[in-house]
């Protein structure tokens, strides 16, 4: 087909076995180079058998189209090539001369799965998402994300639930927290969760006195002030368990623990969904 510039239409099928938005990018960016150059663009997605690559061909031959795909599946890709040519049919192939560099390059077999680029996108958009959620209702600023949370995360301060909620984070699961401290009240949404959606995190009193300690050293204060008093702690500790108790949800000793390891734990206790003590 000769297309003239100026007043020129070019119908263009992209044939996918996924949604064909790639195969239309491109031939959208290659077009762009053209001036006065039309594009008639019929998407053919979600191509899952060889008759349905045929039916997509013949239509195309019919039309006088030129063919674009980003099909991955072996057998779709052989069928299409042959029928193609006994159609005449001009095509593109945009996957896998790619596909062949990075199999040649790497060792490697592709996995020929349809759609796997918008499994990764959904995985990244979650995650965001789910940080973007740990930032907004960290330290209990909000109680109206802890109904939309997947996990709530309590105990006294100093016991890593921002950090474990960002870690959380990265994995796609949205997480809230809230401080138990005696003098502040709690909200009713947290008794009103179900008991699997809640984990406690509790620390020895020693190790917990000695990590305010340090944070107070870090910000240039005192250590002589309640916050690291070891009375003060010792009440902490008790009111957190009566709050935990109450609640009757996981609890995880985190001392002498790494966030990895802490988390580690509370996939494993998210993904059966029940409660227990560890």
């Amino acid at each position: 087909m000769v297309i003239n510039a100026g007043n020129s239409v070019l119908t263009v099928y992209i044939l996918s076995d996924s949604i064909g938005e790639t195969g239309e990018l491109v031939v959208r960016a290659a077009a762009s180079q053209f001036d006065g150059v039309l594009i008639e663009i019929n998407r053919k997605p979600h191509l899952s058998s060889i008759e349905g690559v045929e039916d997509a061909l013949s239509e195309a031959a019919q039309a006088g189209a030129v063919v674009v795909y980003t099909l991955v599946r072996a057998d779709l890709i052989t069928c299409l090539q042959a029928e193609a040519a006994k159609l005449g049919i001009l095509t593109v192939d945009i996957m896998n001369p790619v596909i062949g560099v990075l199999e040649t390059m790497t060792g490697l077999v592709p996995r020929r799965e349809p759609g796997l680029i918008r499994k990764v996108d959904q995985a990244y958009f979650a995650k965001v998402e789910a940080i973007e959620f740990a930032v907004k209702y960290d330290d209990g600023k909000d109680p109206r994300g802890l109904e939309k949370a997947n996990l709530v995360i309590i105990g006294v301060s100093r016991t890593s639930k921002t950090p474990l909620c960002m870690y959380l984070a990265h994995k796609g699961i949205k997480a809230a927290n809230v401080p138990l401290v005696a003098e502040v009240p709690l909200p009713s949404e947290l008794f009103n969760l179900p008991v699997n959606k809640v984990i406690g995190l509790t620390i020895k009193p020693d190790t917990l006195q000695e990590i305010r300690k340090q944070r107070l050293k870090s910000m240039g204060l005192s250590i002589e002030t309640d916050y690291a008093n070891r009375e003060r702690i010792l009440t902490e500790y008790e009111y957190a368990w009566s709050i935990m108790r109450k609640i009757g949800c996981t609890v995880i000793d985190v001392t002498n623990k790494s966030i990895e390891e802490t988390a580690a734990n509370v996939l494993n206790i998210y993904r059966k969904g029940v409660g227990i003590h560890v």
